[in-house]
């Protein structure tokens, strides 16, 4: 007795409507590829066909309609405005302890920092940071970058310098200490990746004046909202690259250091980190260069420096004080960029590890 092996007709039916669409979609050849260009043509065309013949059916001085306008009554922007400040009312009201305890914090940091930048001798700093730069990078960069630091002082820009500098680095310090543990647990932690990678890609696709608007609402003006805006507009690489450099480190390794009896916060400090540091020093570069750029942004909400100057220059209309400090901003972004590099670069070794 024969068995009645055919395909059965609605798998036949399946069958015959993959083949079709592989042929119009997915088969790779010549021919599926310009039958897809056809149609998108074709579409195309349509639609610009519908759009011109809408606009032509409406009389001059008419309401066009749904069909072309957007309603008038659909326009709620005005009330979510209206929503919005009310909350920040409210958050300004209601965390003035929280705020003014942060305030307090950075201006801490950042007034003496930059009280001892300006109190050092020009001579001395300009000698660090040029041996700095001698051993990190090189000696034809380090007599660079005491050019700079005489360009600095004949231009008249050398405390302005100084006031940036101290901005920059306070801002840098605030996202290390803030974006590495963030980071480390988002490399230990999937779900917790998952749920900041989105706000990381918002805090870095939104236009950098959009973070003075909070900072100076929560924070009123002066370098206190200038480091905020700017924490916020830097930390994300220094998250990202410090959380890929912890998923980076060889599973390997991880299992020996296990089998060692290493704790876990051994296995961190002494395994993880000294294998993630360059990729965490890449971040850290990065960080720094986005620190810097914010720099003629914040002079807009009080904070002092050589953003303040190409600002002067812009709203006097005098394009050679804009310049030079322009070409000052440069210079620095060339030192700290070589620098943190270079830094970047070097590979650490493992630190012992002793089992406890």
């Amino acid at each position: 007795m024969k068995q009645d092996i055919s395909t059965p007709a609605p798998l036949e039916e399946s069958g015959r409507l993959l083949q079709m669409w592989h042929r119009l979609t997915g088969n790779g050849t010549g021919r599926s590829r310009a039958l897809k260009w056809s149609l998108a043509i074709i579409l195309t065309a349509g639609f610009i066909a519908i759009s011109v013949s809408l606009h032509s059916a409406v009389k001059p001085g008419e309401f066009a309609g749904p069909a072309l306008d957007i309603p008038r009554e659909w326009d709620k922007g005005w009330d979510v405005i209206k929503v919005i400040d009310k909350g920040v009312d409210w958050l300004v009201i209601e965390g003035d302890a929280f705020f003014g305890a942060i305030h307090a914090v950075v201006i801490g940091m950042l007034r003496p920092f930059r009280d001892f930048l300006l109190w050092l001798p020009w001579w001395l700093v300009m000698l660090v940071v040029g041996l700095i730069s001698w051993r990190a990078v090189g000696f034809w960069f380090g007599a660079l970058t005491v050019a700079f630091f005489v360009y600095y002082i004949f231009m008249g820009l050398y405390d302005l310098s100084m006031m940036t500098l101290a901005i920059v680095l306070t801002s840098t310090v605030l996202c290390v200490v803030v974006g590495v543990p963030i980071g480390i647990f988002a490399g230990k932690s999937d779900r917790f990746e998952n749920t900041i990678r989105p706000i990381l890609d918002m805090m870095q696709t939104l236009p950098s004046f959009v973070y003075l608007i909070p900072a100076l609402m929560l924070f009123g003006l002066g370098m206190v909202p200038a480091v905020m805006a700017t924490c916020i507009y830097a930390i994300p690489p220094i998250i990202r690259l410090t959380s890929l450099g912890i998923r980076q480190v060889d599973a390997r390794v991880v299992e020996a250091a296990r089998s060692f009896g290493t704790t876990t916060w051994q296995l961190l400090t002494r395994v993880q980190i000294p294998l993630a540091m360059p990729t965490i020093m890449a971040g850290l570069n990065q960080t720094v260069m986005m620190a810097l750029a914010m720099v003629v942004l914040a002079s807009m909400i009080g904070a002092s420096g050589l953003g303040v100057e190409v600002l002067n220059g812009i709203a006097r209309v005098e394009p050679g004080r804009g310049f030079i400090a322009g070409i000052a901003i440069v210079f620095m972004a060339i030192v700290l960029d070589r620098v943190s590099q270079a830094f970047a670069r070097r590979q650490p070794g493992l630190a012992p590890v002793r089992a406890g």
